[in-house]
């Protein structure tokens, strides 16, 4: 499932900032980009996201932004910035360069901000920087579940839809069997041409063709299978539903496609299509759950 969290905090010298993000994935895979300073840490943040995130592909991107010192002074390594000046004034001397140097330029120049940061972050610093993942982590499962709550009210307008449409198909079933008997009547007498019929083997054919055209076998498993999902979504399992409800609609689907057969009628496989519509729009949908 997708998803969006963000957290920040006080670590050491200075502060983390974290963000998570996740798409649909059939398991755990993080990718970490962690800055130098926290770069050590790396499994420990991993750990702390499965803790959160039992699957998907989960990006987590995390800032470190150094304190600034407490008498307002930028780190800034004077030496280096003055051995800059020094070099960049003989080599404009040298080359007969115009004087263009302007603090601007020079805070350009690479490694002039202490870099100590490194050292400052000891292992008491681990702990906070697990709670800003978890708290990063937090906000991305309350997207997450919003947006799970909002799939499963999708689903279930789902299943209404085809209930109604099972419902209009067992409405239907019976009639469907009564105008192909008479058919076949009607049929057996045009073709016999006043020759006698052997009437008990016509009630054999009749009730052969009934048998063939019965889809009550098939809607009770249906409605069982769906009695199955109502249930799966209700009652979530810690290593998710998604499996499950894929294999349900599975079912749903055979089902379907049987009874659009043995129907062999054009309003019932009207309503067919309409249910395996619908059960294609829930499969695009069921992938995204956990």
């Amino acid at each position: 499932m997708t998803g969006f969290g963000a957290a920040e905090g006080e670590v050491g010298s200075g502060r983390v900032s974290v963000e998570v993000r996740s798409v649909n994935h059939r398991f755990f895979s993080p990718s970490i980009k962690l800055p130098g300073v926290l770069a050590r840490w790396e499994g420990d943040v991993r750990e702390a996201m499965r803790r959160g995130v039992s699957r998907g592909h989960v990006t987590l991107f995390a800032r470190f932004e150094r304190d600034v010192e407490s008498n307002g002074a930028l780190p800034l390594d004077e030496a280096r910035f003055a051995a800059y000046v020094t070099q960049l004034r003989a080599l404009e001397a040298k080359y007969e360069l115009g004087q263009s140097l302007d603090l601007a330029t020079m805070l350009r120049l690479p490694d002039l901000m202490v870099s100590n940061a490194r050292e400052e972050l000891t292992a008491e610093a681990l702990p906070q920087v697990i709670a800003v993942v978890d708290k990063a982590v937090e906000a991305l499962l309350q997207m997450r579940a919003a947006e799970g709550t909002r799939l499963v009210a999708f689903l279930v307008e789902r299943l209404a839809i085809i209930e109604v449409a099972l419902d209009r198909i067992a409405e239907r079933a019976p009639s469907r069997v009564i105008e192909q008997r008479d058919r076949l009547r009607t049929a057996v007498r045009e073709l016999s041409e006043g020759v006698s019929v052997d009437e008990s083997r016509l009630a054999q054919e009749i009730a052969l063709l009934a048998d063939r055209l019965d889809v009550k076998e098939e809607l009770s498993r249906f409605h069982a299978h769906i009695d199955a999902f109502r249930g799966a979504l209700a009652s979530p399992q810690p290593d998710g539903v998604g499996k499950r409800l894929g294999f349900l609609l599975q079912e749903m689907l055979r089902e379907a496609n049987t009874t659009g057969s043995k129907g062999n009628d054009a309003a019932i496989v009207r309503e067919v299509l309409l249910v395996k519509e619908e059960l294609e729009r829930m499969r695009e949908q069921v992938e995204n759950l956990e």
